[in-house]
C-alpha cells in the first residue's frame, strides 16, 4: 500500500437489532490491530474512535429505529472519512452496524471522487421502513444509499448528493438469495442491480473477485470495498451480528475474495461492519483471528490459506483479552 492507512473508529451499534456491535473497534484495537499493521510495514495513522452510541429501543419511531442517531453517526463518519482523504489516507472504517458506510460512501462523494461500490454482504440491504416490521436501519442502508422512493429522507438525504450512488455504481458480492425479502428481490430486479452470489465466492473466491471488478470497470472512479461480516459462516467463525450457521464463506473464503479488491489499483477505502465480539471466544482467539487475516490482506501477503490464518485457540489459549467494552450510552 503506497498510501498511510486512516484508521477510523465507528462504534455505534444505532442501526442494529440489539447491542454488541458498538464494542468492535475497541475489540480490534485490543486485539492489536494497528501494532501488527505496522509491523507488517504499513503506514498507518489512527483517527481514533468517534462517540459511541449503543443501540437501544426506539418506541417513537418503530419503523426505523434510532434514526437521528444513525443520521449523525453516518454525518460525523462522513467527515472525519473527508479529513482522512484530505490528507492522503486510505480510509479504514472500522463500525458499528451497516449504516455507517453511508458515511463512507458520502465522504468520499463530498471530495469529488467518482466512486463505485462493491458491498460484500449477505444481505442486499434494500429493505425500508415501510416493507419489514423490525425497524431495524441496518438493513436498510443500500436502499437509502441508492435513494429509495419509500426509504427514510433523514438519511437517504443526508449526504452531498442524492441517491448517493447510482445502481451501476453498484455491485452486491456473497448475496445470499434466500436470505432475501420479497421487496428486496423486487427491488433487485426492478433496478438490474449486480449480484454474484456466496456459493459462486465460495467455489473460486479469486474469480468470482475478478468477475466483480470487471463487472465494475465500466464505471469510473475509486474503489470501495463495505465488507460485512455476516458473509462468513457463523460456525466457521463467530463474529458477526447475525448468526446464520452453516451457510456463506469460511474465514478463509471471505479474505481471498477481499485480498483481489485491495489490490486492484482503484482501491481507495474498506469499511467493516458487523461484527460484535461477544459473539466470538472469551479469550479473544476470534477476534484474533480474524485481525490476522485482515493484516494478511491489507499488507498483500501471498494468497491466503487456512495455513496463513491462525486457527481458533484452544480453549485457555487465546492471550486473555478482555474486550467487554462499555455497555452504557453515550
Amino acid at each position: 500500500m503506497t498510501k498511510p492507512l486512516g484508521i477510523i473508529g465507528v462504534p455505534s451499534s444505532a442501526g442494529a437489532f440489539a447491542p454488541g456491535q458498538e464494542k468492535a473497534p475497541a475489540a480490534l484495537r485490543v486485539a492489536g490491530l494497528v501494532e501488527r499493521l505496522r509491523d507488517a510495514g504499513i503506514t498507518v495513522v489512527d483517527r481514533g474512535d468517534g462517540p459511541l452510541w449503543r443501540w437501544r429501543p426506539d418506541g417513537q419511531h418503530r419503523s426505523a429505529q434510532n434514526l437521528d442517531a444513525v443520521v449523525a453517526q453516518a454525518e460525523n463518519t462522513a467527515m472525519r472519512v473527508g479529513a482522512a482523504i484530505e490528507a492522503g489516507e486510505v480510509p479504514l472504517v472500522l463500525g458499528g452496524d451497516c449504516t455507517i458506510g453511508l458515511g463512507t460512501v458520502a465522504g468520499f462523494i463530498a471530495h469529488a471522487e467518482p466512486t463505485r461500490l462493491l458491498y460484500f454482504d449477505k444481505h442486499a440491504d434494500l429493505n425500508v421502513p415501510e416493507s419489514v416490521a423490525e425497524g431495524s436501519l441496518d438493513w436498510m442502508g443500500m436502499a437509502h444509499l441508492l435513494g429509495e422512493a419509500l426509504a427514510a429522507p433523514e438519511l437517504s438525504r443526508f449526504g452531498p448528493r442524492v441517491p448517493l450512488l447510482v445502481d451501476s455504481e453498484v455491485l452486491i458480492f456473497g448475496h445470499r438469495v434466500e436470505r432475501a425479502t420479497a421487496f428486496e428481490n423486487e427491488a433487485l430486479l426492478r433496478r438490474g442491480l449486480r449480484t454474484i452470489s456466496d456459493i459462486a465466492v465460495a467455489t473460486d473466491p479469486e474469480g468470482a473477485a475478478a468477475e466483480a471488478l470487471a463487472m465494475l470497470a465500466p464505471s469510473p472512479g475509486r474503489l470501495l470495498v463495505h465488507f460485512d461480516v455476516d458473509v462468513i459462516d457463523f460456525t466457521d467463525a463467530p463474529l458477526s451480528e447475525e448468526t446464520g450457521r452453516n451457510e456463506g464463506l469460511t474465514l478463509e473464503q471471505a479474505f481471498r475474495a477481499l485480498r483481489v479488491f485491495v489490490a486492484d489499483p482503484a482501491f481507495a477505502g474498506l469499511t467493516i461492519t458487523e461484527l460484535n465480539p461477544d459473539h466470538g471466544e472469551e479469550d479473544g482467539a476470534t477476534i484474533d483471528r480474524f485481525v490476522a487475516a485482515l493484516v494478511a490482506t491489507l499488507a498483500s501477503s501471498p494468497v491466503l490459506t487456512e495455513e496463513s490464518i491462525p486457527p481458533p485457540a484452544e480453549p485457555g489459549h487465546g492471550g486473555n483479552r478482555n474486550i467487554g467494552g462499555s455497555s452504557g450510552a453515550a
